[in-house]
């Protein structure tokens, strides 16, 4: 009877069942809960890429929440994410009911990268104990003192004597700006900075630098768990990041050669310490530290570098504004001493320009994914344990109900009555527990930075050059490469 049967199916017929059963287990597999949150109509397999625009995918959020709401879900390849909209519900999740969504998804791609260890990408109590020591050991080498000031004024310095070098010149400040920013948390992990003509530091930066661009690429963001047998531009971030690594780890080697016990000279240092007295059993492990270690060099140099770039950029697009910041350092500080973070109260529209830049540039626009850690009901909708979620802060930071001009350049948001005015749509860091732990520090160096390069220069386009606000979209979204005179006042 079997063979009778097997004889008789034509292959076309075994092809066609084939297919049906795979839609039939594609579907049971990815069949969704009841009141799970509306998503558009998605194909077998490959779930919802027909509508990705990956060179810009605000436009397609924009387009979902019109017609979804500030909860919709969405499908790729076999990982469901639900986006959440507007103040209320970002709120919701990452405060409100922030333990129930305090968790990292596991991301093929940034798995290699920020492995589920560090500050990033660790969840749990692992989490949870990196997150309190980092915070210390940065409160204990100055965050919010004199002595880390004074370190960023240094490096202002620096960089103002870097771009004083260029007399004027156009020249592209991309990694001028990023060694100077990286010099900071260096010198608090590492225990000293790098010059800006060392070239194996550059290069560093150069690799970082790339492997945030190659995060934006389709390959990296639609990743099969496969992924590392695949070719395509991923294989380049694993690449680039075994380099930074080993720069790490031969960085914590040189430490335990010359380490005192009773001596802490920076983060390593007091990592180690922790080693000591964890006797290995713990989370203070070194192969944590070097993921911590990685962290707060990718996270400290990328985030605040790109921000100055923003800056500069809308500076040489908007003279009028520029020039009205300048009045304000001429006024309260001068051309005579360096700009302190104590100035910064003094300088209302200076402080808003800043913000505005960090509004504008939105270099993080759907956040750090989150992982549903227990079945949790969001305004109605169930949302399962294991769920991926984007919080996106996009639609806070350009809502048109919270600010008056949302998609213009205006400093304007941020004053009310001549004062500075702090507005809660204002989450360039995030918000609640894994809210950014370095925005102490971002906030200060993008005081210190912006008014001591605009305290000695005026920012303009080159000569028959139009300028463009134009973006990159890769791990945070940077400006399209410029170039651009700093010319001496």
């Amino acid at each position: 009877m079997l063979r009778f049967l097997w004889e008789s199916i034509s292959f076309q017929m075994l092809l066609v069942f084939l297919i049906v059963f795979l839609l039939v287990a594609d579907y049971m597999k990815h069949r969704k809960p009841k009141h799970f949150p509306p998503s558009p109509f998605s194909f077998p397999f490959v779930g919802h890429i027909h509508l990705m625009n990956f060179s810009n995918p605000q436009i397609m959020v924009q387009k979902l929440t019109e017609k979804y709401g500030d909860i919709f879900s969405m499908q790729l390849g076999s990982t469901s994410f639900v986006f959440i909209n507007g103040l209320r519900m970002v709120k919701e999740v990452l405060v409100n009911q922030g333990e129930n969504f305090i968790d990292r998804p596991e991301i093929p791609i940034d798995s290699e990268v920020f492995s589920s260890m560090g500050l990033v990408s660790s969840n749990g109590n692992l989490w949870k104990q990196q997150r309190r020591f980092t915070l210390t050991t940065l409160r204990n080498f100055g965050l919010g003192k004199r002595g880390l000031e004074e370190r960023i004024q240094e490096e202002c310095q620096g960089l103002v004597d870097a771009f004083g070098d260029e007399q004027g010149n156009p020249f592209n400040p991309h990694f001028k700006i990023n060694n100077a920013i990286s010099n900071i948390i260096c010198s608090i992990t590492f225990g000293n900075r790098f010059d800006y003509h060392d070239k194996e530091f550059q290069k560093l930066l150069q690799l970082m630098d790339e492997t945030v661009s190659l995060h934006g690429t389709i390959m990296s963001q639609v990743q099969p768990s496969y992924h590392q047998h695949v070719p395509g531009s991923h294989q380049t971030i694993f690449k680039n990041w075994k380099v930074l690594k080993s720069f790490v780890k031969e960085k914590v080697n040189k430490h335990k050669e010359d380490w005192n016990p009773l001596e802490s000279r920076d983060f390593i240092d007091s990592y180690l310490q922790e080693i000591a007295k964890d006797n290995g059993g713990g989370s203070f492990r070194e192969e944590n530290l070097v993921a911590c270690a990685l962290d707060l060099l990718f996270a400290g140099t990328e985030t605040t570098s790109t921000t100055i770039r923003w800056a500069l950029l809308y500076m040489a697009i908007y003279p009028e504004i520029q020039a009205r910041v300048q009045a304000e350092i001429d006024a309260v500080i001068g051309q005579a001493r360096q700009p302190a973070l104590e100035d910064r109260s003094n300088m209302p529209y200076t402080n808003a320009v800043i913000h505005e830049v960090q509004r504008k540039g939105n270099i993080i626009p759907l956040n750090v994914p989150r992982l549903t850690v227990k079945d949790t009901v969001l305004d109605g909708f169930h949302i399962p344990k294991g769920t991926v979620l984007l919080t996106n802060l996009t639609s806070v930071m350009f809502d048109k109900n919270e600010w008056e001009t949302p998609d213009t350049f205006n400093p304007r948001h941020f004053l009310k009555d001549g004062q500075f005015w702090k507005r809660e749509s204002f989450v360039p860091f995030s918000i609640g527990k894994r809210a950014c732990p370095g925005e102490v520090l971002a906030r200060s160096e993008l005081f210190l930075f912006f008014t001591a390069l605009l305290q000695k220069f005026t920012f303009q386009a080159p000569p028959d050059t139009t300028l463009s606000l134009q973006f990159k979209l890769g791990m945070t979204m940077t400006p399209q490469p410029y170039k651009i005179c700093a010319v001496p006042r």
